[in-house]
């Protein structure tokens, strides 16, 4: 089932990554709504024809991290692996790339906006 064409978003994975503002230093509670618009950006182009990123911070900490959905509908982890795999997308890579981004995205920010 491995295809190149777009899936329409209520067949895509959702993948909804809530970032820590304290990623972003002792300032992060201001910036991190900026920082969140600028890694969606970013962030969406990643496997975009098979998943839907949503970038948001991460206020409550019971909330987990990353969570994963496909049309409103919660998925475990291994079940969104099971998905991706239909399309040879191993979720390990994924979630490597996508932290690796925000690492990176995060310097890139901080190195723009922080006073110095």
């Amino acid at each position: 089932m491995n295809t190149k064409t777009p899936l329409p978003i209520e067949k895509k994975l959702t993948v909804l990554f809530r970032v820590e503002s304290g990623c972003l230093g002792p300032e992060g509670r201001e910036l991190i709504d900026g920082f969140c618009e600028l890694a969606q950006k970013k962030i969406e182009l990643i496997e975009s024809n098979y998943v839907h990123w949503v970038i948001t911070p991460r206020t409550d900490k019971t909330q987990t991290e990353t969570q994963f959905e496909i049309d409103g509908k919660l998925l475990t982890r291994d079940k969104a692996e099971k998905y991706l795999a239909l399309f040879k997308i191993d979720i390990d890579e994924l979630e490597t790339r996508l932290f690796e981004n925000i690492t990176d995205l995060v310097e890139e920010y901080l190195g723009r906006n922080v006073p110095g």
